[in-house]
């Protein structure tokens, strides 16, 4: 039996400290705090009712009947009692119920002092004089509105132990009847307890239709999101069949054609050898642009075996675009430096969209490309003469430039695109590094 009692003595000991801990965290800790009322939201039913300048006054709606039922309280009770005790009874009666709107619990405990002060000293009612009992009961319904719902069980068993204690007290030392404060006290706990339960209960049903609604929400959110990972998924794998095996052939002939002519000559060799590295090249950025997008969290995809192109790789950019015919020229200034990969990339894919749109748009022309390391970021520049002959027409959408403002956009940098003076096209861009950030 020891063993037994010991372990359930120790439980309740528990569960009475949590209940005291609680208690004080809910009516002594910051009893006093600042905690005003908020107006009704601008989507309330309500409000959105009203004309335009009505709505901004009825935002205050519950801050005006509140002060408005008070007023009435106080002005009833002061002429119940008549002269100056009624003005006095009035004010101690009415401060605690404006109080709600700023300091709940403060004004609770005001209440209960204001209960005793205007019920024993004032009016000669005993502990519950009739002003003194409405509103307290008052007192205690929007308090529980404003605070968690145990808070509303914790001010009903304090008022009935304040109620005990003071009856005791009056019935020692005072000519108040045990029978009277029992019959005041009764209907003090059922009145106040029944008012308290409906609150409470309409709160949680408001409560619990919000949850809902916020719940439904959130699934409608994430239905969508699901499908748009379908839709995107399917679209990568319509991509993937329709340019995979167009540059699969590519890749293929472009290897086989040296074997089906006698005496290859080597140009024409490394021609075909080139056009098979950049189909193969193609393919791989395809599988990990296309990985992206089937990926519901792009930012964790990690890639293919091939890492992301990065500042390091543009001198073979630049290799592959003059093996295709123009003259690129390549000068870097300033103390290079690891810079963030996302940095790294978005550079190497400004300076790869700048010269492919040379390419397409002005064959022939010689190609710039300066990259400028400063203390404050990456500087880029490409830039390109007149074409030499007239451009075919692009299938392309015409979305290159829109595609690298932003990636700048996206870093916070600048960028112009525009044409100069001669008919050729520059691309400048800016590119933000701190100075203490280093390579991700």
């Amino acid at each position: 039996m020891t063993d037994t009692y010991e372990p359930s003595l120790r439980s309740e000991m528990r569960l009475a400290k949590s209940a005291l801990g609680g208690l004080r965290e809910d009516l002594f800790t910051d009893a006093f705090a600042f905690r005003p009322l908020p107006p009704l939201p601008a989507g309330h039913r309500l409000v959105r009712r009203l004309p335009g300048r009505a709505e901004r006054y009825a935002r205050w709606f519950p801050h005006i009947t509140l002060v408005g039922f008070t007023c009435i309280v106080m002005l009833a009770a002061a002429d119940r009692l008549g002269g100056l005790s009624g003005l006095v009874t009035g004010l101690v009666i009415g401060i605690p119920m404006v109080m709600t709107l700023f300091r709940p619990v403060g004004a609770w405990w005001l209440s209960t002092g204001a209960l005793l002060l205007s019920g024993t000293l004032l009016s000669g009612y005993g502990p519950w004089s009739p002003g003194g009992f409405f509103s307290h009961v008052f007192v205690m319904l929007v308090v529980a509105l404003r605070t968690r719902p145990r808070v509303a069980a914790e001010m009903w068993l304090l008022t009935g132990a304040l109620g005990v204690f003071i009856g005791l007290f009056l019935r020692t030392f005072g000519s108040y009847g045990s029978g009277f404060f029992v019959s005041d006290l009764f209907q003090m706990l059922i009145l106040s307890g029944i008012l308290l339960f409906v609150v409470l209960a309409v709160r949680g049903l408001r409560e619990s239709k919000q949850q809902v609604a916020a719940q439904a929400a959130v699934t409608e959110v994430e239905r969508s999101r699901r499908t748009v990972l379908e839709e995107r998924t399917t679209i990568a794998r319509e991509l993937h069949d329709v340019v995979a095996h167009h540059m699969s052939v590519v890749a293929i002939q472009a290897e086989a054609a040296p074997y089906r002519v006698e005496d290859t000559p080597p140009e024409l060799a490394a021609a075909f050898q080139t056009i098979r590295e950049n189909a193969v090249a193609a393919l791989t950025e395809l599988r990990r642009v296309l990985g992206v997008v089937r990926s519901e969290n792009p930012d964790a995809y990690p890639g293919p075996e091939a890492p992301q192109p990065t500042l390091a790789d543009i001198g073979a950019l630049i290799d592959n675009v003059r093996a295709a015919g123009p003259a690129v020229e390549y000068v870097t200034t300033g103390a290079v430096r690891p810079l963030p990969q996302g940095v790294e990339l978005s550079a190497y894919r400004i300076v790869q969209e700048a010269l492919s749109n040379a390419l397409r748009h002005a064959p022939g022309a010689d190609v710039r490309v300066e990259i400028s390391h400063v203390l404050g970021g990456l500087g880029l520049r490409v830039v390109n003469g007149p074409a030499d002959r007239l451009a075919k027409p692009s299938p392309g959408a015409g979305h290159g430039v829109l595609g690298m403002r932003e990636r700048v956009g996206m870093l916070g940098g600048e960028m112009t695109a525009e044409a100069t003076e001669d008919g050729g096209y520059e691309v400048a861009a800016f590119l933000p590094v701190a100075l203490g950030e280093a390579a991700a």
